[in-house]
């Protein structure tokens, strides 16, 4: 590109500038004041439990794809090997379960949601994500949660690769919503212009799920 030739202007780039404005292009831990950390009916584990829908799908990551299209200007179809070659970060982060469970500083590896936001460019009338996994599962985000300053698709955590059970190769991590919006076996996000609630969403849940304002059922 020549010195005086400038990138052309769209809405994700008048976003990240925003976000640069802002300050929030952040690495490692974003965290509350420890007075907020907790949010309201939750309490600590030093476990992770585990909570599914009875199905663990083996997939390794040889067999591993990953779908990005709908309301994008850039569709994706990655291999494992083609996401691990983009640009990696690590973000500790605290997770909370509706359950009621939270386990803190949680270690994760994987590419950040804003990364692949750049790479697959949403269109300006994309407004929701949903998330699509290999066991049948779905569920739906605003694009500005989907886009925090520390959520990302994560392969690893504590340093080693997600285990099956935890939704390995990969899954989604949103920590500042309830975890049953991080979906596990993370197959395909679909763009989309009107809001599409996923599985838990249309049986009861929360269609956000903000942990702080206890969002848990539809009628929170």
């Amino acid at each position: 590109m020549a010195d005086d030739q400038q990138p052309p202007d769209s809405k994700l780039t008048r976003t990240k500038e925003k976000w640069a404005r802002e300050g929030r292009f952040l690495t490692g831990k974003v965290t509350r004041p420890e007075d907020q950390r907790l949010p309201p009916g939750q309490h600590l584990t030093k476990d992770w439990p585990v909570l599914d829908l009875g199905v663990a799908p083996p997939v390794s990551r040889e067999r591993w794809r990953l779908d990005v299209y709908g309301a994008v200007e850039t569709p994706l179809f990655w291999t494992y090997a083609e996401f691990a070659a983009q640009k990696q970060a690590q973000f500790i982060s605290d997770i909370h379960c509706v359950t009621t469970w939270s386990r803190y500083d949680n270690q994760w590896d994987g590419l950040a949601t804003r990364e692949l936001l750049t790479a697959c460019q949403p269109r300006d009338d994309a407004r929701f994500v949903v998330l699509h996994a290999y066991d049948g599962y779905t569920t739906n985000l605003a694009l500005e949660d989907f886009a925090a300053e520390d959520a990302l698709l994560a392969h690893s955590w504590s340093g080693q690769p997600l285990t099956a059970e935890h939704g390995g190769p990969v899954r989604l991590v949103v920590p500042h919503l309830y975890f049953w919006k991080s979906a596990k076996w993370l197959q395909a996000i679909e763009f989309v212009t009107e809001d599409a609630p996923g599985f838990w969403e249309v049986r009861g849940y929360h269609n956000r799920g903000d942990p702080w304002a206890e969002q848990r059922y539809s009628g929170d």
